[in-house]
């Protein structure tokens, strides 16, 4: 342990500025990063006096690990054992195997409902003795309203999967995942998808080129067009030493990419359609023929915390609103559940700024102290360990897999990594040599803080702290 530096940071308090070790100083030195763009907190476990808090009030950008507050709320609200409901109804007349009339689906903002888990739902259907649907297929998203908008706003690249909004009905995150080989007698770029979309135009303009695998996106340029985003050009000079190749990108609206999957899907299952699709909203005075449930909550912030899911924690947000009234889900309504919540909690929430959940935002503000306290309360019963196995294991899976490589730190914390644009972020808990765990929170907000510079003062808190 190192009681004299220790000693000196809980001086350091008072003023807000404590002396950085010697260790984390010569790092920011080296990448010539102001001492007052960094926040650090770091406390015992189970106190509330720090063993180092540097502008530990300073509201900055944490950039993911925002989503660390979003997951806590969404546990301590809705428990971890929760579940997103899909509902099936029949809007017609059952006549044996056939349906002369509509089938609907109702979305309620199912975080995991990946192609796997859409196509059992539809096979439950087909179990249900329904082979033939006389009608169209009625999609109601409207559990979530204004989530509309630009899913480029926040980095100008619309079609990232990372960008996607939130919908009540959200099918495989609106992910395509194109593969590229070269056909049988070598004469051209074959371009092939994953899932198979029965409304997706592929438009493929790829010249086969030799030499060598380079190049941005291989050399793929990627355009989506059309009123339905249903059209993908697909052009440039790909080398046929990148195969085999894969990029992943979104298309289509929401509710056009569910209806695409399920006319596949539904095909595949020996099912027939004779109809289009709409969307509409189905009778609060009907029964659903099935509902299907999603994966618990527990399970899905696993996925937002270790991979940093930002589509699951947005879809979090809205759900929150919408549990929390009887009105639909919105990300207002999250945000105002988030802040009152943590109120409730006695935390000071004068520091925080909530915008989507995720951290995808340049707006997003969050002081060290308040994450710090927040990490205080989110490690006891009766959800503590939930919330902590919901995050990467240093070094080892999610985020930070193959950091602190070895370093006796290894393995040793329970951590949510955070990384925009000039922003890099650390929050969590760390298990000391001595048996004890600490609480970190830090975050830096600095020229190319992003480009390894922030991560490596990161890296170099957390062994420090382990060292205790």
């Amino acid at each position: 342990m190192r009681p004299a530096v220790l000693l000196l940071s809980c001086i350091g308090w008072s003023s807000g500025a404590a002396q950085l070790p010697d260790r984390l100083q010569r790092v920011l030195s080296a990448h010539d990063i102001p001492q007052a763009n960094v926040s650090v907190v770091v406390q015992m476990s189970g106190t509330e006096q720090p063993v180092l808090a540097h502008h530990p009030l300073q509201p900055r950008n944490p950039a993911s690990v925002i989503k660390l507050v979003t997951s806590w709320v969404g546990l301590e609200v809705l428990g971890p054992t929760y579940t997103w409901p899909t509902e099936v109804y029949f809007l017609g007349e059952r006549n044996g195997w056939s349906l002369n009339g509509d089938l609907a689906i109702k979305g309620y903002g199912d975080p995991s409902l990946v192609t796997d888990e859409f196509r059992k739902l539809l096979r439950a259907v087909r179990h249900l003795g329904l082979t033939e649907i006389n009608g169209d297929l009625v999609i109601d998203d409207s559990a979530f309203v204004d989530a509309g908008g630009d899913p480029g706003e926040f980095d100008g690249d619309p079609f990232r999967t990372y960008n996607v909004l939130p919908n009540a009905l959200l099918v495989n995150y609106k992910a395509i995942r194109y593969q590229f080989g070269i056909y049988p007698d070598g004469d051209g770029v074959l371009v092939t998808t994953d899932p198979v979309l029965a409304n997706l135009d592929i438009v493929n303009r790829l010249n086969l080129v030799s030499g060598r695998c380079r190049g941005y996106q291989a050399g793929i340029t990627h355009d989506v067009r059309g009123e339905a985003a249903d059209r993908v050009f697909l052009s440039g000079d790909f080398p046929a030493a990148c195969v085999p190749y894969s990029l992943t990108r979104t298309a289509l609206r929401h509710d056009s990419y569910a209806y695409g999957l399920f006319a596949t899907l539904w095909r595949e299952l020996g099912g027939t359609h004779t109809g289009g699709w709409r969307q509409g909203a189905v009778s609060e005075e009907l029964e659903p023929i099935l509902v299907w449930d999603s994966l618990p909550l527990g399970d899905v912030i696993r996925r937002i915390n270790k991979f940093s899911n930002n589509v699951m924690t947005r879809q979090l947000l809205y759900t929150l609103g919408m549990e929390a009234s009887d009105r639909p889900g919105t990300r207002a309504g999250g945000v105002d559940v988030i802040r009152d919540h943590l109120a409730s909690r006695g935390l000071n929430i004068e520091s925080l700024v909530i915008d989507n959940g995720a951290g995808l935002s340049r707006q997003t503000r969050i002081s060290a102290q308040l994450l710090a306290d927040m990490l205080q309360l989110a490690q006891q019963p009766p959800y503590g360990a939930e919330f902590m196995a919901s995050m990467s294991i240093g070094g080892l899976d999610g985020t930070t897999r193959r950091r602190f490589e070895g370093d006796e730190a290894l393995g040793r914390s329970h951590l949510k990594t955070g990384s925009i644009d000039h922003v890099a972020a650390i929050a969590g808990y760390v298990h000391a040599l001595s048996g004890t765990t600490y609480i970190v929170a830090a975050m830096i907000n600095a020229t190319d803080a992003h480009r390894g510079t922030g991560e490596e003062f990161l890296d170099t808190l957390v062994e420090w702290v382990h060292e205790f």
